[in-house]
């Protein structure tokens, strides 16, 4: 690559030289993406509309990332996000390429969003009427409806100053945080989110209900900023959806929108190396030793693992090994999928099955990293809302575990099979009886595949935790602190996990990238 090139071109200026030596077009800059999530994909699209020449890079055999599909015996899973909320993110990116995303992908609300049920078989049926839940927080505690009301109120600014606020802003400078300080202080992002919900319910099952969310994107309810009660408004305002043909679809449109510009996602292509040149990034090399040369390199895998064992040691002055290291990571996941030769028309799509502990079982989770012997689940039926994702007559099931990440010494190729008998007794005894008689297929995830297959620092599911000081500016920023020319989307970084955040990584990406001129 020509090092004059490079140079002007981060600056901002013209590529073109000046009209008396040339007339042809401006080469045209070329950005590495690595990685096919959806913060990747999204990511890829976005560059390609700024004028990027876009290559994207996947270590696995599909595209995907966390979003990856698995295919067994005629059933489909999805192998992480099950769940849509905030679509406008997704639209926004088909109308960039002058395309409607209803025509691709078909979005179906969910009613419930969630069914909670408790050990003691009660539950608590979450969605977005207002009527409706006010009376579940009734049939609970009455006494709880005015405090209800407040939460409401309360989650309604988070999301405002918050996602709104915030959410696509890429804090890439200390100014940044300082502007947000007043948006924090009215959100009181220093208090924990349980701590939130305890001020306005005291009945323990609705505190339990309204406060499980950053559960959901790598968080301890206990632990976690208040600012996360914005999901709550998030889904009361668009929504829960789920897409017909799993969260695959989603992924399959937006790989045929890169396809529509010409970009390609290269699978089986695992990214060893960031490779920097006079300080700033210039390329990458893939496993098989191949050196592709790009004027910017964008990286949708986990951030840790991206600086730790991508990015030599001399070049990382803030992402240190020790700074890294010493981060606090969200919990791992344990997930089974499996498929059954009889339906369960009884279980709606999602469905969480709470175990008899709340805190202490988060507490093993978070702060001791125990495996302890109960758990708590997240259990999905996707073909309550699309049969076609299982054979006829047959349900597709995923039950998700949060468990420890790998600092609790779990030799989960030895713990897996007997955690996954546990986690099917359980279902068993309780929403799936009979489930023992009719498991037809069967796959497992432990945080070790996480580490090894997604490359996942600790085998954490969605990178450091988000807590308020690893959140917003504190967060490993979009743009590179240690690297110019490197930037980073997808849950490890600004404004963190979940489908909404990861696309809202993609978009401030667009006000930190050099913007090409012609």
């Amino acid at each position: 690559m020509n090092a004059f090139r490079t140079e002007g071109f981060d600056q901002g200026i013209s590529l073109q030289g000046p009209t008396s030596v040339s007339t042809s077009a401006p080469p045209q800059p070329v950005a590495v993406v690595i990685g096919s999530g959806f913060g990747g994909l999204a990511a890829a699209i976005r560059l390609s509309v700024m004028g990027y020449q876009v290559k994207v890079f996947e270590k696995l055999d599909a595209p995907g990332g966390r979003a990856y599909v698995h295919r067994q015996d005629g059933f489909t899973f999805d192998a992480g996000p099950t769940i849509i909320t905030a679509p406008f993110l997704l639209e926004e990116l088909w109308a960039l390429c002058g395309k409607h995303f209803a025509d691709d992908v078909k979005l179906v609300a969910m009613d419930p969003f969630y069914r909670v049920r408790f050990h003691d078989g009660t539950w608590f049926d979450y969605n977005g009427d207002a009527e409706h839940m006010r009376a579940e927080v009734a049939r609970f505690d009455p006494d709880d409806l005015p405090g209800y009301e407040r939460f409401l109120q309360d989650a309604e600014r988070c999301k405002t100053l918050g996602f709104e606020g915030m959410g696509d802003m890429a804090f890439d400078k200390i100014t940044d945080l300082i502007a947000a300080i007043p948006d924090f202080m009215r959100m009181g992002a220093w208090r924990s989110l349980y701590s939130l919900v305890a001020k306005h319910f005291r009945n323990e099952k609705l505190r339990i209900v309204m406060s499980f969310h950053p559960l959901l994107i790598g968080g301890n309810p206990f632990a976690v900023t208040c600012a996360y009660a914005l999901i709550n408004s998030l889904e009361r305002t668009w929504g829960v959806h789920s897409a017909m043909g799993g969260t695959g679809s989603i992924v399959r449109g937006l790989v045929g929108l890169l396809e529509g510009r010409g970009v390609q996602v290269r699978c089986n292509a695992p990214v060893t190396e960031i490779c920097i040149q006079n300080g700033r990034a210039c390329g990458v090399k893939l496993q098989s030793g191949e050196v592709i040369s790009s004027d910017i390199v964008v990286s949708n895998g986990d951030t840790a693992w991206t600086y730790k064992h991508l990015v030599a040691p001399e070049y990382r002055r803030v992402w240190s090994d020790r700074k890294i290291d010493n981060g606090q990571y969200s919990m791992g996941l344990f997930v089974w999928y499996f498929g059954t030769s009889r339906q369960y028309h009884d279980v709606p799509h999602h469905m969480m099955v709470l175990g008899p502990r709340y805190k202490g079982l988060l507490q093993d989770i978070f702060k001791r990293h125990h495996l302890a012997k109960d758990f708590s689940l997240y259990l999905h039926r996707p073909t309550a809302t699309d049969p076609a994702l299982a054979p006829q007559g047959c349900d597709t099931f995923y039950v998700l575990s949060p468990v420890p990440h790998l600092d609790s010494g779990t030799d989960w190729a030895s713990q897996a099979e007997p955690y996954r008998a546990a986690i099917a007794q359980a279902l068993h005894d309780s929403v799936l009886p009979g489930l023992q008689d009719c498991i037809v297929t069967s796959k497992v995830t432990t945080p070790q595949d996480f580490q090894d297959r997604l490359w996942s620092y600790k085998g954490a599911g969605f990178g450091l935790e988000p807590l308020l000081l690893q959140s917003a500016w504190f967060r490993p920023h979009n743009r590179s602190e240690d690297v110019p020319g490197l930037y980073v989307v997808g849950a490890s970084t600004h404004p963190g996990a979940g489908v909404p955040g990861v696309l809202m990584s993609a978009k401030a990406l667009e006000t930190v990238v050099p913007h090409v001129h012609v």
